[in-house]
């Protein structure tokens, strides 16, 4: 039995989060034992001890701008002394075969591996490209401290090998999969404060600047409100830190006299109710996303999906068959997108259909675990 230490940066369940908590949940348990390690308590520690996973909280060394200042370098050597005495008990205990670091952003599994002589891998889930000491500075750390590196997208490893050429060497693409699930959710738009003929547009994702909600907001308010029946949902809350980011929608939406035609509910896990009420699903990020996850779960939920022309989206949704993909911060092209799904009832029912047979042929989960159960095999 191959013993496995997860590390991971948050205890949420957004994107990075939730392909964990698939991963883990579908492991064939009879070959694999599992430990995971998180920052904190969250949904994702409560779903894992749900299925019975052993969770244990410790300083996971994330990396974050300010951390070459003095005081701060003192107090990660001390992160470090923490949680190398909580690892090696629980070494002791697993004598673990393989640690699977989980996003760019935690350094605990890189020491920890290199300190304890074990295999390492590093599953990426990033495309960085500011700060540029960071940018630059992760693909040696990646080359140099992972025994392999999964990239859950082309793009994600095409932003490595532009900076690290020979990092191709040890690294590997992995798509995120998503189990195909019949929804059962008869909750109503009306349940939402919607009326039942409005097309709602629905973008889930974390409240923060890369997400593309001013730019969404802007392009409604200054292209669309001739659609009377046409409303916005916004799904997902701030970091914590972070929380001015909603405030500043919230006054853009009040001040535009918008409050009428959108709603900002904070994240659930329940997502068949925002799903039962969706017509068109929407990522306009105004950065690269590596993956793009919601975009994967809206084509599973038969919903066309108009997306920003960048990172991993590109190889989620196909353009003008599952849906629409869009140059960034155009609001004419925004809106060239949005009336075309806005006018036609048939063409969202087209490119829902084509992008459900897409999700399920070329994002299984089955296919997903398989991929990762044959890597951690082979590694060690």
């Amino acid at each position: 039995m191959v013993s496995i230490l997860f590390i991971h940066q948050s205890a949420e369940l957004y994107g990075s989060d939730k392909t964990l908590l698939l991963l883990i949940k579908n492991l064939d348990k009879s070959k694999f034992k599992i430990v995971v390690v998180l920052p904190n308590k969250g949904p994702l520690k409560i779903e894992l001890e749900h299925l019975g996973i052993k969770v244990v909280l410790a300083p996971v060394l994330k990396l974050y701008r300010d951390i070459f200042k003095l005081k701060n370098v003192f107090y990660f050597l001390k992160e470090i002394r923490t949680s190398v005495k909580i690892l090696d008990s629980l070494n002791k205990e697993y004598s673990f075969n393989l640690i699977y670091s989980n996003t760019l952003a935690v350094l605990l599994g890189a020491i920890y591996a290199r300190k304890r002589k074990i295999k390492h891998l590093w599953h990426v889930h990033e495309i960085i490209e500011h700060p540029k000491l960071i940018a630059s500075i992760f693909p040696k750390l990646l080359n140099n401290l992972a025994d392999i590196i999964i990239c859950n997208s082309k793009a994600t490893l095409e932003n490595l090998v532009k900076r690290e050429n020979n990092i191709s060497n040890k690294s590997k693409v992995i798509h995120n999969g998503l189990e195909y699930l019949v929804s059962v959710s008869n909750k109503s738009k009306g349940q939402l404060i919607f009326h039942e003929d409005d097309i709602i547009i629905t973008l889930i994702g974390r409240i923060s600047r890369l997400k593309g909600h001013k730019w969404l907001l802007n392009t409604y308010k200054n292209r669309l409100l001739d659609f009377k029946n046409v409303k916005l949902l916004f799904v997902g809350s701030p970091v914590l830190g972070q929380e001015h980011y909603l405030i500043d929608l919230e006054e853009f939406i009040k001040n535009n006299n918008l409050s009428d035609n959108v709603l900002i509910l904070p994240f659930t896990k329940d997502l068949e109710t925002i799903w039962s009420a969706t017509d068109i699903a929407i990522m306009p990020s105004t950065e690269a996303e590596s993956f793009g996850l919601v975009a994967l779960e809206a084509m599973l939920h038969k919903k066309p999906v108009i997306a920003s022309n960048l990172g991993g989206l590109k190889e989620i949704v196909v353009h003008n068959s599952s849906g629409f993909l869009v140059d960034v911060n155009s609001e004419i092209d925004l809106q060239k997108a949005i009336t075309s799904l806005v006018e036609s009832e048939d063409l969202r029912i087209k490119m829902g259909n084509t992008g459900f047979d897409r999700a399920k042929s070329h994002f299984s989960l089955k296919s997903y675990v398989e991929k990762f159960e044959k890597t951690f095999e082979e590694l060690v």
